[in-house]
């Protein structure tokens, strides 16, 4: 198994992300916020949405497989406090 430097040297150094790999995308949906465009996906067999911000708008990522490097958080929507998980580093496989 090929080792990933830069992904190593984030999880030891932050000891709350997690990294997934080859998880397939099954929803992708951006929308704008002031100059940055705020990206949420779904992933399959997870309940939880998982959220990155660029500059740019992104190709869709529905039906691709990925990995993330995310960590968990909790937002308050319409007074409800729901789990959602940050993304610091996503690639396409």
């Amino acid at each position: 198994m090929k080792k990933n430097a830069p992904v190593d040297k984030l999880l030891d150094k932050h000891k709350q992300l997690t990294h997934t790999e080859d998880i397939k995308v099954t929803s992708h949906v951006q929308r704008e916020d002031n100059e940055w465009v705020i990206n949420t996906i779904m992933l399959e067999g997870i309940d939880v949405a998982f959220k990155y911000k660029r500059k740019k708008q992104y190709k869709s990522l529905t039906g691709q497989r990925v990995n993330i490097t995310y960590y968990p958080t909790v937002e308050t929507v319409a007074g409800f406090d729901m789990e959602v998980m940050n993304i610091i580093r996503i690639k396409v496989c």
